[in-house]
């Protein structure tokens, strides 16, 4: 009678170790593949927005949502009620003010859309009126001067969008900034306002916690 070993050869052993790390791989770079579309897309809020608020103001002289003559300048469907801006050159309001605040930067939406630079929602009290980026958090645009969301941000206008992991906020600041996530045109934030929280270092980030990015203009 033979007495067969029924284990597995250092062969058989050595195939599907060689397997899972091909699986592994894939996962992983499946996963890099996702996290570069997404980075691409939260991207594209930060430079296609600022030029859409060009365009309107090269066309109306006045920024989204700061238009004192939006009613003029602007038609809207019936029911739907345009609240113009002081006209003072800034986008009033903190930039995730909801319909409760009636802020330049809630109106800064609307606006934007009926002038035909900003594709979404002209009726403030639909849930899809603020836009979202491609994490699920919130757009939003404000100033500098007394709305600064982040301490240290400058320019005419601010454009921020939260809920961003810090991954995928550091590589954001490399694509578009400097690589350093607390100075430069962009920057990161793990705190929420008010006041103005500080800037948090590149080293400091948490790869998997959300984190606020705002860009200057």
């Amino acid at each position: 009678m033979n007495d067969h070993n029924s284990g597995y050869t250092l062969i058989e052993i050595a195939m599907v170790l060689a397997i899972i790390g091909l699986l592994l791989g894939g996962i992983v770079k499946g996963q890099e593949l996702i996290n570069n579309t997404k980075v691409k897309n939260l991207a594209a809020d930060f430079t296609n927005i600022p030029i859409s608020i060009y365009g309107y103001q090269d066309k109306f002289h006045s920024y989204p949502g700061d238009d004192a003559a939006a009613t003029i300048h602007l038609t809207a469907p019936t029911g739907i009620i345009i609240q113009p801006g002081n006209g003072n050159g800034t986008i009033n309001g903190n930039w995730n003010d909801t319909i409760t605040q009636n802020s330049e930067s809630f109106n800064f939406w609307q606006q934007l859309r009926l002038g035909g630079f900003y594709q979404g929602p002209i009726d403030t009290t639909d849930p899809r009126y603020i836009p979202t980026n491609a994490v699920g958090g919130k757009i939003g645009v404000t100033n500098v001067l007394a709305n600064v969301p982040i301490t240290g941000l400058a320019g005419n206008f601010v454009i921020c969008s939260d809920r961003i992991p810090g991954k995928l906020a550091k590589q954001l600041d490399i694509l578009l900034d400097d690589g350093n996530t607390r100075i430069g045109l962009m920057m990161v934030t793990g705190g929420t306002n008010p006041p103005p929280p500080a800037p948090t270092p590149t080293d400091k980030i948490v790869d998997d916690q959300p984190y606020l990015v705002c860009m200057g203009n």
